[in-house]
């Protein structure tokens, strides 16, 4: 796969939450196609639990859009038994990476690729960061308090049991580690070519004021991050996880959540925005963001 000349045509777009490992959602993978043979696809997480499904599907996509880009979920780190890949942690996280390598897919390890059809030119940053347990429960002051709740109420994200941090002493640890790393390839970034940072877990807490049990926050990301959008010269946000796909607005910055989600979901919402959310280019009414750095508004 190579870059496009300035100029092309084009669609980027994104969505998250396959979930192929359910047998309704493979269907789904399989319908996804481009508009064009210039279109980039960015797969934002949790596309399965088995290394070959996920490989399986960012193969069918690389083999059908012009650029591919992935970044895990929580889901791909998970060690389950009926996987035969029994790599935990950080090792299982760098094998996926040589998988997508080997098929043309870019990750959170490689140079940020330059999106240079409409709305562009625009670097796209997949970014893996997990979370540190600082989005804490309501009435909570500490991680260990804030786990205490969640257990109490019954709200307790699986990866607790199955995403192992190996080598780091927990996932709070991989967090800030991830975070650290990511924050010196942004900040790194020449900040006159805007951003379109695609992770898993959102960026802000603020996306998780609808969630119907909010114990679940802590699971969703890191205080971190939180003015990213606003310090870097970001263009859009997009994550999944929360399986609450929707378009928002921060500080003049778009937010774009696109997951599919699971099958009881989407069969109650259906897919009012469509299976792929177009990121560029963007035909909806733009926010005024303040100005950056100091700079003019723009």
């Amino acid at each position: 796969m190579s870059d496009h000349a300035s100029g092309s045509r084009g669609s980027l777009f994104a969505v998250s939450d396959l979930h192929i490992g359910i047998a309704d959602n493979r269907p789904l993978t399989e319908s996804l196609r481009p508009e064009s043979d210039e279109d980039w696809l960015i797969v934002a997480g949790d596309v399965a639990e088995r290394a070959e499904d996920v490989e399986w599907a960012l193969r069918l996509l690389a083999g059908r859009f012009s650029r591919v880009l992935w970044t895990p979920g929580n889901h791909e780190l998970w060690t389950v038994n009926r996987d035969p890949l029994q790599l935990r942690g950080r090792e299982r996280y760098e094998h996926l990476v040589e998988v997508c390598r080997s098929i043309g897919v870019s990750t959170p390890q490689d140079p940020y690729p330059l999106w240079p059809g409409p709305g562009g030119p625009v670097a796209v940053a997949p970014v893996f960061l997990l979370y540190d347990y600082s989005f804490r429960a309501p009435g909570t002051a500490t991680k260990e308090e804030s786990l205490a709740y969640a257990h109490e109420t019954g709200v307790v994200c699986t990866d607790e049991y199955l995403l192992h941090p190996d080598p780091y002493p927990g996932r709070d640890d991989w967090c800030r580690a991830r975070v650290a790393e990511t924050e010196r390839r942004l900040a790194a970034h020449d900040p006159a070519i805007p951003l379109v940072i695609a992770g898993h877990w959102p960026l802000v807490r603020d996306p998780m004021n609808v969630l119907k049990y909010p114990e679940f926050a802590q699971w969703c990301g890191t205080e971190l991050t939180a003015d990213w959008h606003r310090r870097f010269n970001v263009a859009a946000v997009v994550y999944g996880h929360l399986h609450i796909p929707r378009t928002t607005w921060y500080d003049g910055v778009r937010f774009e959540e696109v997951s599919i989600g699971y099958p009881r979901e989407w069969r109650e919402r259906g897919h009012p925005k469509g299976l792929l959310r177009r990121i560029l280019p963007y035909d909806g009414v733009p926010v005024a963001r303040p100005p950056l750095n100091g700079g003019p508004a723009r």
